[in-house]
């Protein structure tokens, strides 16, 4: 029987692995770790978080809250790992990396239809199915050969009107229909920043100014340590980082001599940049967290987050950074609390490439013109987490159903992994980049509904309804046989 090949031993790759070996299907996964690593990665685990130890909020009301029960109940590896490794976050769910990590790795590692290979991939097979979930940070190489098989994607195509793709010239060109794309490896290829915030040890942390709850007193109510700031200490801040060293982009990490930043992950003093209130209306903003000791809300509030389930160490929530790190431990450094802070991670900020999805994939996550490949998770400009392990677990159960001669089955467009495909498909914008999952794609109820919370909470009984069915339409024919000792 054909098997099913995987490169990448991400959330994307494992959770493909996972859904497809659970449905019967043979399944190679190639991770390059430890042989090579990437330039965001610290450990050789699957399934490693290289940024926030967050997979955000958890409740149904919130649309990746819902794309996460979605998934739980696909039987994920990723959501099931993380429900096991979960710290206090409030209304969040928060995971211990290390405990995450090793949960995964050990479903993945155990399944008797998988098989992992410590190996890096060069060139992409065609002899099989193939599932590309890299991660946003290929190497030369493989990125090379994901390039050639775009550029030959394209040119199979004919040419653009409507909603198809011409390649023109190694830039992104609109031209009333048409639509030019190419995605070279040294300049052409779209891609933004992603960051990862600083992580500090916990015995190194000064409480006496801070106060412990979590916004709105969600989750225990006192998940996060919480650092009130008055309008001269928000103003240093805002002050430092404007003013602090930063590190500077190379030539080939710009687009236009601009860096492309992702709005949803802007690092910090690009936010103090654009505006003295961006801040306090973002990361720092003080609703729902009233000091107990004053009874007042502050003028800015710093949040910091557990890392791991011990609580010994916690980062700053929303302080993804390209100061030096000089400057890091310098403005940083002067928060309250902070001053003899012992940074077990500072930030850094690394470039994140993606394809233009829209154009190049179909609904079921497949190159345009070419059957049996794949493409998942974040290079697809899915952005985020859980977002990548959702595509991982679509390109998964859809390349198993194909390989064992059933039927394929879309994912319900109600559902929130219908709204991850349908931002993959949003063939309307000329200029696609990367996004988290949003109630903005999901089709209205059928009678309108004013009341924001009562009508997300309606679109959420829609969608577990309509998944529960596809669940239910793609569940494997019998379950896999545990490994033998």
């Amino acid at each position: 029987m054909t098997r099913l090949t995987v490169i990448g031993g991400g959330l994307a790759g494992c959770e493909a692995a996972w859904q497809a070996a659970n449905r019967g299907v043979q399944v190679d996964l190639y991770e390059m770790r430890p042989l090579r690593r990437g330039p965001a990665h610290v450990s050789d685990r699957l399934a490693e978080l290289v940024c926030s130890n967050s997979l955000r909020g958890a409740a149904l009301e919130n649309a990746v809250g819902l794309l996460k029960e979605e998934l739980a109940r696909l039987d994920s590896a990723i959501i099931l790992s993380a429900r096991e490794a979960a710290v206090p976050a409030g209304g969040a769910l928060a995971v211990d990396r290390e405990r995450f990590a090793a949960a995964v790795e050990e479903r993945v590692l155990n399944h008797p239809n998988i098989t992992v290979h410590r190996e890096e991939v060069t060139a992409i097979p065609r002899d099989r199915p193939v599932i590309v979930a890299c991660g946003p940070l290929p190497g030369e190489e493989l990125a090379a050969e994901i390039d050639r098989l775009l550029r030959q994607a394209q040119d199979d195509t004919v040419v653009a009107q409507d909603d198809t793709v011409a390649a023109q010239d190694d830039t992104l060109e609109a031209q009333d229909d048409t639509v030019g794309v190419t995605l070279s490896v040294s300049k052409g290829r779209l891609h933004y920043y992603d960051a990862a915030s600083p992580i500090v040890a916990a015995d190194s942390i000064d409480e006496t100014p801070m106060y412990r709850k979590s916004r709105y007193d969600k989750g225990d109510g006192d998940d996060y340590l919480n650092i009130p700031l008055d309008r001269e200490q928000y103003a240093e801040l805002l002050h430092d980082l404007r003013t602090l060293e930063r590190h500077q982009p190379k030539g080939f990490e710009t687009d236009a001599g601009a860096v492309k930043y992702f709005e949803g992950c802007l690092p910090i003093e690009e936010m103090a940049d654009r505006g003295d209130d961006v801040l306090r209306f973002g990361p720092l903003k003080p609703v729902g967290l009233r000091d107990p000791r004053t009874g007042k809300t502050p003028h800015a509030v710093v949040q910091l987050r557990k890392e791991n389930a011990e609580g010994t160490a916690f980062n700053l929530v929303g302080f993804q950074t390209r100061l030096s790190w000089p400057s890091q431990k310098i403005a940083f450094g002067k928060l309250p609390g902070l001053a003899d802070a012992e940074w077990l991670r500072l930030g850094v900020m690394h470039r994140n490439t993606f394809i233009d999805a829209p154009r190049l994939l179909d609904a079921h996550l497949r190159l345009r013109g070419c059957e049996t490949l794949y493409f998942a998770g974040q290079i697809t400009g899915a952005e985020g987490y859980v977002e990548a392990a959702a595509c991982g677990a679509m390109a998964g159960i859809d390349a198993a159903r194909r390989m064992l001669g059933l039927e394929p089955i879309a994912v319900p467009r109600e559902s929130a992994l219908g709204a991850v495909v349908a931002h993959l498909q949003n063939t309307e914008t000329h200029d696609f980049q990367p996004a988290n999952v949003t109630w903005a794609p999901f089709p209205p109820l059928e009678r309108e509904i004013r009341d924001k919370k009562e009508r997300r909470r309606q679109l959420a009984e829609r969608a577990l309804r309509a998944i529960d069915a596809y669940a239910a339409a793609t569940a494997p024919r019998r379950p896999a046989a545990a490994r033998a000792d």
